[in-house]
């Protein structure tokens, strides 16, 4: 991917190995925990049933809705919110 294309973390990354390293530590330890590994189980789960079913999915995450439900969501949209200002994390 052509580094105008990157984002600014993703650069800077790009160019500090020990940064990348680090980063690359802690993801590990968060995508071994318990809970993460059960919801990484529950998207995948949801995504294959949704390709059952015939829906597209190309550019789009499994997002938790707040009445529990996992929909189609577009990835850009679902990885920004993040729960800022003390609103709801789920869509």
């Amino acid at each position: 991917m052509p580094r105008s294309q990157l984002s600014e973390s993703a650069k800077y990354y790009r160019d500090n190995a020990k940064a990348r390293k680090k980063k690359a530590e802690t993801d590990k330890k968060v995508n071994a925990r318990p809970e993460q590994r059960k919801k990484r189980s529950e998207l995948s789960t949801a995504r294959r049933r949704a390709k059952k079913r015939g829906v597209n999915l190309r550019g789009k995450d499994m997002s938790h809705t707040k009445d529990g439900r996992m929909v189609p969501e577009n990835s850009s949209r679902n990885r920004a919110r993040q729960g800022s200002n003390g609103k709801s994390t789920k869509k």
